[in-house]
């Protein structure tokens, strides 16, 4: 893969685009730099046909720790304008490719998902945690907000009142609280979650790519917009699909009991 990434790591194994945040040593915070390949990586993987599903992990102890604070340090002396080109070229633009991709995304998260992090794996489909897991969006106790999308996530995964308690507060939530408010799916141990990060992988490769896409776009559309709306956008795009090889292959597997061999097309 492109070795011009230096903090992050790409890799393709069979159907699965692999991203992985590699500073380490550095909690994987998160600088410009880090934010931009990132963009590169998705735009990559996003476009790379033989890629059903993106898996997003990160070497070391912790998923991401924040944002690098030698970056946090020159936002002091940066204009404003300035602050919103960085905010919205790298730190938005990584965030809205992760959400809008039509591919399956996942989050694999150990340790610290914070600020930027935990945002980042909010954008993810789905997120599997490893028990020592923890999330916060801790933004607020340096006087600041959540800008990647959190705010109008959280409230429609946890509720309004946990949503409150994490951006208000900048309270944290440990794995099996996670679980159990639904920010993440599932947790488990912290030396089976690349392997089950891998296996669940393996399975959503296996949905049919065309009907993923829609859905999910509607699923996102349908947090904004109205049921008449749906209905609507949702017959023109169904009766697309019913057009498509992929039905026409789900159709003849089910009738043959057979697990379906999807293309795209």
């Amino acid at each position: 893969m492109d070795d011009t990434f230096e903090d992050v790591s790409v890799t393709i194994d069979g159907a699965i685009g692999i991203v992985a945040l590699n500073r380490p040593h550095k909690g994987n915070t998160l600088r410009p730099q880090t934010l931009a390949e990132l963009c590169r990586a998705m735009d990559m993987l996003t476009a790379a046909p033989q890629v059903r599903v993106i898996v997003f992990e990160a070497a070391g102890k912790h998923f991401c720790a924040g944002a690098d604070f030698a970056f946090l340090d020159d936002l002091t002396t940066m204009a404003p304008h300035d602050i919103k080109s960085q905010i919205y070229a790298h730190f938005q633009g990584a965030a809205k490719r992760i959400y809008r991709c039509p591919k399956p995304t996942v989050a694999l998260v150990q340790g610290a998902a914070v600020t930027v992090g935990c945002e980042l794996a909010l954008a993810c489909d789905f997120r599997i945690a490893a028990d020592d897991a923890f999330f916060q969006e801790s933004w607020i106790k340096l006087g600041i907000m959540p800008p990647l999308g959190g705010l109008f996530l959280l409230p429609r995964l946890v509720g309004l009142g946990r949503a409150a308690q994490m951006v208000l507060r900048g309270d944290a939530v440990k794995a099996n609280d996670a679980e159990r408010i639904g920010l993440v799916g599932e947790v488990v141990a912290m030396d089976e979650l690349a392997a089950r990060g891998r296996a669940f992988a393996g399975e959503l490769s296996r949905i049919a790519p065309l009907a993923y896409a829609a859905v999910k776009e509607a699923l996102h559309r349908g947090l904004e917009t109205t049921m008449d709306a749906e209905w609507s956008s949702n017959l023109s795009m169904q009766a697309l699909l019913l057009g498509s090889g992929d039905f026409r292959e789900g159709l003849a597997a089910v009738k043959g009991k057979r697990t379906p061999a999807f293309e795209g097309r």
